[in-house]
């Protein structure tokens, strides 16, 4: 999803989420919107995933389409390793709310 079709989902919807993603051992972010029906979108840019170095460029993309409020995502690779199910979106064992 482009930024521009971000901004216009947030002036038409209000019940959704935004996730930021980060996987351990990577200095890289990414950031997704979750619909009411559960589709996922990963925001792009020009077709290709748009990648963020810090938090503030996340945050600052965000505030830009009127996002204050997101969820923090960290994939760590422990969980498939050792063969369990991972648990992403579990909200107090995986996700830290974000305000900016």
């Amino acid at each position: 999803m482009e930024l521009k079709a971000l901004k216009a989902f947030v002036e038409k919807h209000d019940n959704f989420e935004i996730r930021v993603i980060t996987h351990a051992g990577s200095r890289f972010y990414q950031a997704e919107l979750e619909d009411v029906e559960g589709e996922r979108h990963m925001l792009t840019q020009k077709g290709k995933p748009m990648l963020f170095r810090s938090l503030d460029d996340v945050y600052n993309e965000l505030k830009r389409v009127g996002i204050h409020r997101a969820y923090l995502v960290q994939h760590v690779p422990h969980d498939e390793v050792i063969g369990r199910d991972a648990h992403y979106s579990e909200p107090l064992t995986s996700r830290m709310p974000l305000v900016f």
